[in-house]
């Protein structure tokens, strides 16, 4: 089984090589991380002690992972200090983020290719006394390494989306007779499944994972900490001040060729707010470029964070800024093109558009706004976060629209109604700290597999 999955693995890469070669020439993608990837090379690793006890290796595929883990993370490392603790992520997006949010770490590498060879090195470099992997990424070769060395596997945080769940169906209900049994082998490596709701646990048992092993435990998202101002924050604080600029519009994680609907979106504001202001935020490094010929092509003046004179995320500065850098006054549009910057960003927003949602892509997280008491508004594509949306939308905390024009309409209406927005800020508040606690039953569990174990 694991033979046939390898085999189409290296045929699959093999079609993928022009793409990695145009994206690696053009905008260094992959190649600078490739030799991490195959399991070859692991500079972050050779610091670390042969003489400590086993690793911790948390597994966050990308931003919104990254995000979920911090507390997590943070709290393994205060629990066990003698043990290193090392974060692999799988987009670069990813790694910058956590080695911005995680400086606690003890390092930060990419996440091996699903090959046996390249996972085998992973374990040999890593040395892990156990594996988290947040939010069920299943790499069958990796697994299996896993369970051959007995070290435990937990997928902590687990989610299998309605999308994620049919596509599963639609093979197997083709290759049923190969896939069950490999899925139910490959699943039977990972010692716990700490699953967001119960619908997610029906999910994973139904592919395959031992029933016994299988437990809710509730979403890591809402334990997220707060980030701390950044230096752009506070100098886009003092300059909202100083120019009087109102409402601030925060719109975080758009996707590719979904900036016209935010900018659609916002001049629908505009109409009756001439003197708003937009913060535009792309998922992407590779969609900063586009998203500023949107803005081009929309009439509109724009600047980029990247021509401020402002330190990035990462900068010990704090309280005020002394940067001279200005919005001119015919400037509504800023481009939040760089990484780690847009969660403290939500809390200087009047009103917030969460992207991935108007156009097909499954929607991201409310939950950065929210904590901030934000009220979310988001388009119709939620797949990836139903559950979520659908409670805070049923709890009036939340606002889901059909169209970029109505995205406006919702803003006007929240401006226009203090009161109503005031409950509702004060509900989507209350419904992230109501919702703590994943946080404190993962480690829990964890403890159960690392307390006792030497090495």
């Amino acid at each position: 089984m694991y033979f046939i999955y390898s085999f189409l693995m290296g045929v699959a890469a093999l079609l993928l090589v022009p793409y990695w070669l145009v994206q690696g020439l053009r905008r260094g993608k992959y190649l600078s991380n490739l030799g991490e990837r195959l399991g070859f090379s692991f500079p972050a690793l050779a610091k670390l002690s042969e003489h400590s006890a086993g690793a911790i290796w948390i597994h966050a595929v990308s931003v919104g992972e990254a995000l979920s883990g911090v507390a997590l993370a943070r709290r393994l490392k205060e629990a066990y200090p003698n043990r290193s603790l090392v974060i692999s992520t799988t987009t670069e997006t990813g790694q910058a983020l956590a080695r911005e949010r995680m400086p606690f770490a003890d390092a930060m590498i990419y996440f091996p290719l699903d090959w046996a060879f390249c996972v085998r090195r992973a374990f040999d470099a890593v040395r892990p006394s156990a594996v988290l992997v947040l939010e069920t990424e299943i790499w069958p070769n990796f697994l299996r390494e896993a369970g051959r060395r007995k070290i435990p596997v937990l997928i902590v945080s687990g989610r299998i989306s309605g999308r994620s769940f049919a596509r599963y169906q639609r093979w197997l209900s083709v290759f049923g007779f190969y896939l069950r049994p490999f899925l139910r082998d490959a699943l039977s490596n990972a010692s716990a499944f700490l699953m967001q709701s119960e619908k997610d646990a029906e999910r994973v048992r139904a592919l395959g994972a031992p029933a016994e092993r299988v437990l809710v435990s509730g979403n890591l998202k809402y334990d997220l900490e707060l980030p701390a101002p950044t230096p752009l924050s506070n100098w886009l604080a003092t300059e909202i001040k100083r120019s009087g600029r109102s409402p601030i519009i925060v719109a975080g994680s758009v996707v590719a060729t979904e900036e016209p609907h935010a900018l659609i979106a916002f001049g629908t504001l505009q109409g009756e707010y001439p003197k708003a202001l937009l913060v535009l935020a792309p998922r992407k490094p590779e969609s900063f470029n586009d998203a500023a010929e949107f803005i081009d092509e929309s009439h509109r003046k724009f600047i980029r964070r990247s021509k401020l004179a402002i330190p990035g995320p990462s900068s010990k500065q704090s309280g005020g800024n002394s940067s001279t850098a200005t919005i001119p006054d015919d400037v509504t549009v800023l481009l939040l093109d760089s990484i780690g910057e847009l969660a403290s960003l939500y809390g200087l927003a009047d009103g917030a558009f969460v992207g991935g949602s108007l156009v097909s892509s499954g929607g991201h997280n409310i939950l950065e706004p929210a904590a901030f008491g934000k009220i979310p508004v988001f388009g119709s594509s939620m797949e990836n976060f139903a559950e979520m949306a659908s409670r805070f939308v049923s709890a009036g905390a939340a606002i889901q629209v059909e169209s970029p024009e109505d995205v406006g309409v919702a803003w006007i209406e929240l401006f226009r109604d203090p009161e109503r927005m005031k409950k509702m800020s004060e509900t989507a508040r209350d419904l992230v700290a109501d919702s703590r606690g994943a946080t404190d039953r993962a480690v829990a569990e964890i403890a159960k597999r690392l307390d006792g174990i030497g090495r």
